[in-house]
């Protein structure tokens, strides 16, 4: 109601849309018409730029039309590492997300698989392994503005890993600063994703987010674009650490021009240089340990696809010192909990629990090399917990 712009797409005569009413965002069809005609200029160097700006100047931010003409997609070339007989490709920093599930995968082949990553003592495990990815994650940053070359290669190395994993112990668990964690954790929001293989087998996968719920509450009136509030992700520099709150990471504090860390893992999987999987998630920081739990479930466990995904799953970001625990039920009555005797033990070991709590969403493809003529089959799981559902056409 506060905002000019969404208040013309979710209100009719003063009052809130309610569930089944249909909304509609005329100003943003007519944009993205647009720039389906006259291509990208049109935003960056255009009519819709301009009138993006008017309004953002309006709100009083301080967009300019300079800003939007300098901005320039960057193309990085993707992580990759062999875990499991497998070659990971995933989303490189400024996101978080490919290398520090690299981390935890390599932590936890060291283990006997399945048997050394199932039951309490299994979730024991990966939460540890969740904690040391956490605190040598936040030495990331972007990497026009920082080096983070070393780092990325620790994390993706499975030397680090088996130093990492020494110090993991199956009887206890400790404080944040045991994992040597220098920096204070971001914690990102609201994303979404999806994976796409088409006829020939081509896969994307896409995870974008606008931050926060309606990202920074503001609808462009003119263009029908919301306007994200990303700068959330940035570390900010702060008086309030402590003891117990270390200091914000200078590697990811804000500067013109510098794109945030996030948590963000689209990621593709090959085997023999084949499409074997996709999948990523949404979730903000817990994209991190929801994709990694549907990899771990699938590929080290042996679970089918939908229960890769269906499986309850557990997070942790070392920093509030905590396990968040899935004890939730879906919209459509699909009910995911982490079992009461595996919470009981990971009490005994030290773990504070806290829940219930469904924080992210998984969209899963599985590739079946030895499928239907030749080309292979397609299994897509689409999570429920928020009632997808996958489409083929």
């Amino acid at each position: 109601m506060a905002d000019k712009g969404l208040r013309e797409v979710f209100t009719s005569n003063g009052e809130l849309l309610k569930v089944g009413d249909i909304c509609y965002n005329k100003k943003l069809a007519r944009t993205l018409r647009k720039i389906s005609v006259y291509g990208v200029h049109a935003f960056y160097n255009g009519s819709i730029g301009f009138n993006l700006v008017k309004d953002v100047q309006k709100a009083e931010g301080i967009l300019t039309l300079t800003d939007l003409k300098k901005y320039e997609v960057k193309m990085r070339e993707p992580i990759t590492a062999n875990v499991l007989g497998l070659k990971i490709l995933s989303m490189p920093p400024p996101s978080s997300g490919g290398v520090s599930m690299t981390l935890i995968l390599n932590i936890l082949a060291q283990y006997a698989i399945p048997t050394g990553l199932t039951g309490s003592l299994g979730t024991h495990r990966l939460i540890e392994a969740l904690k040391h990815a956490f605190a040598v994650r936040m030495n990331l940053g972007d990497p026009d503005f920082v080096n983070v070359s070393q780092v990325v290669a620790d994390m993706l190395s499975p030397k680090f890993a088996q130093e990492l994993k020494k110090a993991i112990h199956d009887n206890m668990t400790f404080g944040p600063k045991y994992y040597g964690g220098r920096w204070n954790q971001i914690d990102d929001h609201g994303t979404s994703h999806v994976s796409i293989v088409d006829t020939n087998r081509n896969p994307v996968a896409i995870t974008n987010t606008v931050n926060a719920f309606f990202g920074s509450k503001i609808l462009s009136p003119s263009t029908g674009i919301v306007l994200n509030n990303e700068m959330d992700d940035f570390s900010m520099p702060s008086n309030n650490s402590s003891k117990d709150t270390p200091p914000p990471a200078p590697s990811n504090f804000v500067r013109p021009g510098k794109r945030p860390l996030s948590s963000m893992t689209p990621t593709i999987i090959l085997k023999d240089e084949k499409l074997k999987t996709m999948v990523g998630a949404s979730g903000g920081a817990n994209i991190i340990a929801g994709t990694t739990q549907v990899f771990l479930n699938h590929f080290a466990l042996g679970m089918d696809q939908l229960s890769s995904v269906m499986a309850p799953r557990v997070y942790h970001q070392l920093i509030p010192n905590v396990v968040k625990y899935e004890n939730s039920t879906n919209v459509i009555g699909d009910h995911f909990e982490v079992p009461e005797t595996i919470r009981k033990d990971l009490q005994k070991k030290g773990h504070i629990l806290q829940g219930p709590a469904s924080l992210s969403v998984s969209q899963f493809i599985v590739h079946n090399l030895d499928g239907l003529k030749g080309n292979g089959e397609l299994v897509a799981v689409s999570d429920p917990r928020k009632g997808g559902f996958p489409a083929g056409f």
